[in-house]
């Protein structure tokens, strides 16, 4: 059904985009501002994925032992805004949701909660993000871009583990939720040749602490790191192809001292999550 409605939405969106390129270019010619949109799609490899809460307990590695080991359908949307050629200011929408059944070969512990060996399990991993990034170009050459700045990127991260086993009456379930700012420094460079035919990259990341980041009093470390490469094709000037493959990644290592706030916050003060994972999408942008 989630795949069958991927296939639906993303048809959608491609639809959309073309239709819109029927009409022309979206950016009236003289005007001080230029604007694009662009979708991506294609599927996503899980290279590495582990997630431990709470001390004691499982270092569950999501690829070996919890069903992330297939490809996911993938898909990237983004809106962008640039003001006299030279300051970009884009707007991300990222969903990232892997939803896997395994029945477990031996006794996991999360968030002190023990599933016992041979208890089938659903097991949903959700972490899509918004991002809003400013970077300034640089070059004054039609042909080439280099641009950086900085980014700030919301997260929505949502995890949990349910047990499908209700012989005793009850399903035991742990759900993990976690809602916050992200700061990031950005990257941007592409260079376009007489062809119409361009090699690009870009990267997001940073690695820090909370306690110098967000201000708290604790250390908590963690990272992130979107980084790809792509090479597509103009045409006709306000619309282009490309093909993109992207790492993605990140990690969040520490004891919260935050009180909670909510009931599907974890009850355990530890956290580990480490992810990696790698995307190969086409996309289509029409300016």
């Amino acid at each position: 059904m989630k795949v069958r409605l991927f296939v639906i939405t993303t048809s959608l969106l491609v639809s959309a985009l073309m239709a819109l390129s029927a009409q022309g270019p979206l950016s009236p010619d003289g005007a001080p501002y230029s604007v694009a949109l662009e979708a991506e799609m294609g599927f996503v490899d899980v290279l590495g994925h582990t997630y431990q809460s709470g001390e004691p307990g499982t270092n569950f590695d999501y690829v070996n032992q919890g069903g992330q080991d297939i490809l996911f359908p993938a898909l990237r949307l983004a809106a962008e805004v640039t003001l006299k050629d030279r300051h970009i200011i884009n707007f991300l929408y990222q969903p990232l949701e892997v939803n896997s059944n395994v029945s477990f070969d031996e006794a996991v512990v999360i968030d002190g909660v023990t599933f016992p060996a041979d208890t089938p399990m659903a097991l949903r991993y959700s972490f899509p993000f918004w991002r809003l990034t400013y970077l300034y170009d640089f070059s004054s050459r039609d042909n080439l871009e280099l641009a950086a700045g900085g980014a700030l990127q919301l997260r929505n991260a949502s995890v949990t583990f349910q047990s499908l086993n209700d012989l005793s009456g009850q399903k035991d379930i742990t759900v993990s939720q976690n809602l916050g700012p992200v700061p990031a420094l950005a990257f941007r460079g592409r260079y376009i040749f007489p062809s119409g035919v361009y090699l690009g990259a870009e990267a997001t990341g940073l690695y820090a602490s909370s306690a110098f980041i967000n201000g708290a009093d604790f250390e908590f470390e963690g990272s992130i790191l979107d980084a790809s490469v792509q090479a597509g094709v103009v045409l006709n000037g306000d619309r282009e192809m490309y093909v993109k493959l992207r790492f993605l990644g990140g990690t969040a290592v520490g004891n919260s001292e935050y009180v909670d706030r909510t009931w599907t916050e974890a009850e355990s003060t530890y956290t580990s999550n480490k992810l990696a994972t790698l995307f190969l999408t086409l996309g289509l942008r029409l300016r």
